[in-house]
């Protein structure tokens, strides 16, 4: 199977990449410098801005490990970067979907495993929240693994479509 060139492959989305990475670390830096620990900052009902540190995975996995879990992560993030990286090369540039998809995942992926290799934790300072039910606390770093998730799974369901009509 013959390899996309450069400007066919949906590496041309790592643009997108770039821009969530600036903007994940850029507000945590933020974050961390202008909010105190675990003291929320109301912006509306239902949001605050507090800062917390997670030093597990998703919905604070592993959390209380014991500091092992951090070289798991990191070594799990980098493979998974590594495999996002193939994987855009072997994607066409159009449908737009996968590629977009798969830069928001990498610029978020990258984003974390720059707070856990420097850190030692994730910095999260997202918080939502209704009637007295928290949502766990995140970042633009999962904020942008979820999008590309769901473009991915938005192609999966209807790529054909979307696809058959972007070549037109």
């Amino acid at each position: 199977m013959e390899k996309p060139a450069l400007n066919a492959s949906a590496l041309r989305w790592l643009w997108l990449t770039v821009v969530v990475l600036v903007l994940d670390l850029g507000t945590k830096y933020l974050a961390d410098s202008r909010l105190a620990y675990a003291d929320p900052v109301a912006v509306l009902p239902i949001f605050d801005l507090t800062l917390l540190y997670n030093t597990g995975a998703a919905f604070s996995f592993l959390s209380a490990a014991g500091g092992w879990q951090r070289w798991l992560f990191i070594l799990i993030a980098l493979a998974v970067s590594a495999l996002l990286l193939v994987w855009l090369r072997r994607t066409p540039a159009r449908p737009r979907w996968p590629g977009c998809g798969l830069a928001l995942l990498l610029g978020g992926a990258l984003g974390n495993l720059y707070d856990r290799i420097v850190h030692g934790h994730v910095v999260d300072f997202i918080s939502l929240h209704y009637a007295g039910w928290y949502f766990p606390a995140f970042n633009i770093a999962d904020t942008a693994i979820t999008l590309g998730a769901g473009l991915l799974i938005f192609d999966m369901l209807f790529g054909g479509a979307t696809a058959n009509e972007e070549r037109s």
